[in-house]
């Protein structure tokens, strides 16, 4: 099979195209043929780690993809050879990543893809759906688990609108009943954002942003979704309603933040740091759940269209992948495998 590989961590000329023998489940795996590989920015964070160890001599990179099971481990219960199936965290302290013709990874790091659903949508779940899917469950008072209506009657800021995981929050919200405020930085991103269901878009800089935020929840924002808490931070506690999350993900503008002490615990406020590769097999257990649900329901599509648009390369151009996420790309990057 042909795989991308690295053997030592740097820019991504660092990566290499290479023919490898397609690997065997052991128990409690999966083989799965991939169709797509879907690239974020932890992927090319990842790989760009001087100084951490790897997990093994030679690594295929990626986290996300989609494809076909071929091959079934002893000991595997609900999946067969022949299911559609969306794959995350395939490179999580394991060398197997979706960069390649063929993936062996855990079981369940590898869900049913709705029939309707195209690889390239499943591809493009994995990393940003569960992140926004867990910035949008943090709530003290709020649902563990999204579905229609669990989200009926809160407001939803999200931070950064037009980027993966915005776009993820911002369809699952609506998908879950709430009304949902988008922030952006261009015109150009506010028609992403209104394309993926947002009720209300503002643009960022701008000195009236809390004004226009209350103008629309008077009584405060329940959830927030922050993909740039440093900058961020003291705006977000001057809109939050009494008991709201502030989940945060990323350190997008830089790796401190600072919030007023008096009004964040006189409303109550949550700070709620997530970090998709530590939160634990339950929460990715309903992340995986809930997230599949939504694709049934059509919740999730992907392309220009649905907000979100997709920029392909083939697997022998996966650096130029990565570069271009590294470069800030709209939208989702895909890497197209085509299998022999």
């Amino acid at each position: 099979m042909k795989a991308i590989v690295y053997s030592t961590p740097g820019d991504s000329s660092v990566l290499s195209l290479v023919n490898r023998d397609v690997p065997e489940p052991v128990a409690g795996e999966v083989r799965v043929r991939l169709a797509v590989s879907g690239v974020n920015p932890t992927d090319w964070k990842a790989r760009a780690s001087v100084g951490r160890p790897l997990v093994a001599d030679e690594v295929t990179p990626n986290q996300d993809g989609a494809g076909t099971v071929d091959a079934v481990g002893d000991g595997v219960d609900g999946l067969t050879v022949g299911d559609r199936v969306w794959i995350f965290l395939a490179a999580h302290e394991r060398p197997t990543g979706t960069a390649a013709e063929y993936a062996v990874i855990p079981a369940a790091r590898a869900v049913r893809l709705a029939d309707d659903a195209s690889f390239e949508l499943g591809a493009s779940l994995g990393v940003p759906a569960m992140t926004a899917h867990r910035a949008l469950t943090v709530h003290e008072f709020g649902p563990s688990r999204l579905s229609p209506g669990a989200l009926d009657g809160r407001t939803v800021l999200v931070q950064g609108g037009a980027g993966a995981v915005g776009h993820a929050a911002i369809q699952l919200a609506v998908w879950a009943g709430a009304t949902v405020i988008a922030t952006v930085s261009s015109d150009e991103k506010e028609t992403l954002a209104r394309a993926a269901g947002a009720h209300h878009v503002l643009r960022y800089p701008d000195a009236a942003l809390a004004d226009g935020i209350r103008e629309i929840a008077p009584n405060g924002v329940e959830h927030i979704v922050e993909v740039a808490i440093a900058q961020n931070a003291g705006l977000d506690v001057e809109v939050a309603a009494n008991h709201a999350s502030i989940a945060y993900y990323a350190d997008n503008g830089g790796d401190r933040f600072t919030a007023a002490v008096r009004e964040s615990f006189a409303k109550n406020v949550r700070w709620q740091g997530l970090l998709l590769y530590t939160v634990g097999d339950d929460a990715l257990g309903a992340a995986a759940e809930d997230v599949s649900a939504a694709v049934a329901d059509g919740a999730l599509p992907v392309g220009e269209e649905a907000g979100l648009p997709l920029t392909w390369f083939p697997l022998a151009d996966t650096a130029a992948a990565h570069d271009a996420v590294e470069a800030g790309a709209t939208g989702k990057v895909l890497v197209r495998i085509d299998a022999s």
